[in-house]
């Protein structure tokens, strides 16, 4: 299912990166410029919502709850639904997980990551004279 990007929420999402909190930058540090094998972006539009990480590739979500989380239980909930209803998965950490275990937090999006990456695809391609060539990605 396509995304919707919402232009008119391009300026609060650059607000947003510059100003990040200390979990989000923790986090962004390790999973940044591919190191886990996926490109992620930080806080990407979608629909009429910002997600803190996205990785197009795995339609995944990754979302850093805070310490007043607790207040926006109810519109986290509808918002994860209807995101989840376009086919986006989340992983969800609290922002005290991200501070003070980062490593249990990006060891289980590397197995989120391992289990959705096939370690291989067979690409078939077609030489000129008809037989079959195969490539591995």
């Amino acid at each position: 299912m396509k995304l919707v990007y919402n232009q008119s929420l391009k300026p609060l999402a650059q607000n947003l990166r510059r100003s990040g909190n200390l979990s989000e930058v923790l986090l962004w540090n390790q999973i940044k410029s591919k190191k886990l094998g996926v490109k992620f972006l930080r806080q990407k539009p979608v629909d009429k919502y910002i997600i803190d990480f996205y990785c197009n590739e795995l339609n995944l979500a990754i979302e850093i709850d805070g310490v007043s989380h607790d207040a926006k239980v109810e519109s986290d909930v509808e918002r994860q639904n209807m995101l989840e209803s376009k086919g986006i998965r989340f992983l969800r950490f609290s922002d005290t997980e991200v501070k003070r275990n980062i490593e249990s937090v990006v060891k289980e999006i590397k197995e989120f990551i391992n289990n959705k990456i096939p370690p291989f695809q067979v690409l078939p391609l077609k030489r000129e004279n008809n037989t079959k060539l195969c490539l591995f990605k």
